[in-house]
């Protein structure tokens, strides 16, 4: 295992597992200093025992970098992996029929890491394809993408699809849904993208009859593939209360345009809940089970949307993220 992996892996499974977000950092910090060495530079510090010189390189992820770098399975990671890894909740049924996830996070907006180290982490839980979705401009305070930087995202998707090939990044957007229920971004520059999710993140307390009409007008924007957190609640942590709105109005604008309801699996959200899910379900939704990830640990919160859908009866087949890249972009058109 090359010293970077090791150390990636570490923060990958401590992110996972809710640790400090500074020692999750501390590895992934110590994982681009490893991989910004000059060709040989790591194996002369070794043998001089200069490691530990290099900024970002402390005592426990030098001890890593060695270890890796003699062949050895670092014993920090070995403890780790020392339970095996498994699930953070139950779903397993669903969640082995998910190909990829529709709702992801980059350092781009208010992600915490790059666009290749997300896709690393899908490839390595096993996923096909992930859809990039980050935000749009007028979320200022998530670092929102304005047109020109979308622009350029596209290009950088389109340069990793090459390398990281047969997995694929899917183009997409977490594109405001504004007061009105008109969409934060050009509708020319969002059918370009592969996969757009819309999402309430102001005025989450607006009076039910207004809500309701702000969101069958942004699902039923052609441009629009999946509702984002419907409810916008939390549960965790600082909470906050459901937004009003009449869910059989919007679950049936989802059905009649073909827009897919989000099942966040985010541990803080956990949205919709069962009653609103299984009303979807009733009035004949297709749903989403994505984990809204912010960093690559976050990626492998899944299953707590499994274990919801499972509960609430959600078939594989109403699940769009069941589908091979091709087949989710064949049913997106």
């Amino acid at each position: 295992m090359k010293p970077s992996r090791a150390l990636r892996q570490i923060a990958f499974l401590l992110e996972r597992s809710g640790e400090p977000t500074h020692k999750v950092v501390a590895f992934r910090r110590a994982a681009g200093v490893v991989d910004g060495l000059a060709e040989g530079e790591l194996e002369s510090r070794l043998r001089a025992g200069t490691l530990s010189a290099l900024p970002g390189i402390g005592r426990t992820t030098g001890t890593v970098i060695t270890e890796a770098a003699r062949g050895d399975q670092p014993a920090y990671l070995a403890k780790l992996l020392e339970p095996g890894i498994v699930p953070v909740a139950g779903g397993e049924a669903m969640r082995t029929e998910l190909r990829g996830d529709c709702h992801t996070h980059s350092d781009w907006s208010d992600g915490g890491s790059p666009i290749r180290e997300m896709a690393e982490a899908a490839i390595m839980l096993g996923h096909d394809w992930m859809v990039l979705t980050d935000h749009s401009p007028r979320l200022t305070v998530a670092n929102g993408l304005s047109t020109g930087r979308l622009t350029e995202q596209l290009d950088v998707v389109e340069a990793l699809n090459r390398e990281l090939a047969p997995f694929r990044i899917l183009t997409g957007i977490e594109v405001d849904i504004l007061d009105d229920g008109g969409l934060d971004q050009t509708p020319e520059l969002l059918a370009r993208l592969d996969v757009v999710v819309a999402s309430v993140h102001s005025k989450l307390r607006m009076a039910g009859p207004e809500m309701t009409r702000r969101m069958v007008a942004a699902v039923s924007d052609p441009n629009v593939d999946i509702l984002g957190h419907c409810t916008g609640r939390r549960v965790v942590g600082r909470t906050r209360p459901e937004s009003d709105f009449d869910p059989d109005v919007v679950f049936a604008a989802c059905r009649d345009n073909n827009v897919a309801v989000e099942i966040n699996s985010r541990p803080d959200r956990l949205d919709p809940p069962r009653r609103l899910l299984t009303r979807a379900l009733e009035l004949g939704c297709v749903f989403s089970i994505d984990s809204d990830a912010h960093a690559p640990g976050q990626l492998d919160w899944l299953p707590y949307g499994c274990e919801r859908a499972q509960e609430c009866g959600v078939p594989p087949e109403r699940v769009i993220n069941t589908r091979t890249a091709e087949d989710l972009l064949a049913w997106r058109s």
